[in-house]
C-alpha cells in the first residue's frame, strides 16, 4: 500500500515538475523570440479545405510583436520614415545634377522625339542633343521643391488604420500610400513649376530650336508637350527615391537611425 501511495505522489511530483519545466520553456522561448507557444492559430488550405494549426512566427504579420506597440507607436514610426524618405529624396534631387547624374531617376529624351536625337546626332549635332537633355534634367532638379509640403500634408494626414496597414504591407507600402494620396496634387502643383523651370534653364528655347532643325532637315513636323513630360517623370523621380529609402529602412536595421524607427520596425521583422 505504501509503495502504491509513494509511486503516485512521485507521479503527480513528476507531473507537476514536467508542467514547470515546460513553463519555464514558453517563457524563455517568448522572451527571446517574441512567440507565444500558448497561442496558436489556425490556417485554412483553401486549395483542400482542410484546417491546419501553426505556432506564430516573429515575422511582418505576427500579431505578438505588433501587440507589444501601441498604435501611436506605430503611426510615429512610419511617419517619421516617411518624412526621412521624402526630405532626403527631395534634398538630393534638388541638388545639381541630382537627376542628370543619378541613372536611377535620370530623365532621358522623350520617346516621341528619340529619333529627332538620333537624326541630329547623324547630322554632328550629337552636343546639342545632348544639352537638351540636360536642361531637361535641370528643370526637374529646379522644380522638385514642390513635392516637400504635398508630401508632408499627407503624411500628417495618415490615419492609424493606414499606419497598421503600411507596416504590414510589402517593402514598398508606404510609398504606394503616398502615391495614391498625392499623384493628382503633384502634377497639379508641379506643371507650372516645371513650365517656369524649363524656361528658366533655358530648355524651351532650346528644344523649340532642336525640334525645329529636325523639322528642317526631314520636312516633317514633330512636336511634344515637354512639360508634361518632365512633370510625370520628376514625380516619378521622387517616388523612385521615397521607395528606395523605405525598403532601406524595412530591410537594414542600421538606417533605422532613431528609437522609435528601431521599435516599430524592429517588431516587423521580429527582431
Amino acid at each position: 500500500m505504501r509503495k502504491t501511495i509513494f509511486l503516485a505522489v512521485s507521479l503527480v511530483f513528476s507531473f507537476s515538475a514536467q508542467a514547470q519545466l515546460l513553463d519555464i520553456i514558453k517563457s524563455t522561448v517568448k522572451e527571446k523570440t517574441g512567440v507565444d507557444l500558448n497561442n496558436t492559430g489556425k490556417i485554412k488550405n483553401t486549395s483542400t479545405g482542410t484546417t491546419v494549426t501553426t505556432t506564430p512566427s516573429p515575422n511582418r504579420t505576427s500579431s505578438v510583436n505588433l501587440n507589444n506597440l501601441t498604435s501611436t507607436q506605430i503611426s510615429s514610426g512610419l511617419k517619421e520614415a516617411l518624412s526621412m524618405g521624402v526630405n532626403d529624396g527631395v534634398k538630393k534631387l534638388a541638388l545639381t545634377d541630382g537627376f542628370f547624374k543619378n541613372e536611377a531617376v535620370k530623365i532621358l529624351m522623350p520617346e516621341k522625339l528619340r529619333k529627332v536625337d538620333t537624326t541630329l546626332r547623324s547630322l554632328g549635332m550629337g552636343k546639342l542633343a545632348d544639352e537638351g537633355v540636360k536642361l531637361l534634367n535641370r528643370a526637374a532638379e529646379d522644380a522638385v521643391t514642390e513635392a516637400a509640403p504635398i508630401f508632408t500634408n499627407a503624411i500628417t494626414s495618415m490615419t492609424i488604420t493606414d499606419a497598421k496597414n503600411i507596416l504590414l504591407g510589402s517593402n514598398h507600402a508606404a510609398t504606394n500610400y503616398l502615391q495614391t494620396k498625392t499623384q493628382n496634387q503633384l502634377f497639379t502643383a508641379f506643371q507650372p513649376k516645371v513650365q517656369a523651370s524649363l524656361g528658366k534653364v533655358g530648355a524651351d528655347t532650346l528644344w523649340k530650336s532642336l525640334i525645329s532643325k529636325y523639322n528642317t532637315f526631314t520636312g516633317q513636323s514633330v512636336t511634344t508637350d515637354l512639360n508634361e513630360y518632365v512633370t510625370t517623370e520628376t514625380i516619378n523621380g521622387v517616388f523612385k527615391m521615397v521607395a528606395d529609402k523605405e525598403n532601406g529602412i524595412r530591410n537594414t536595421p542600421a538606417m533605422r537611425t532613431t528609437s522609435i524607427l528601431q521599435k516599430v520596425f524592429g517588431a516587423q521583422d521580429g527582431k
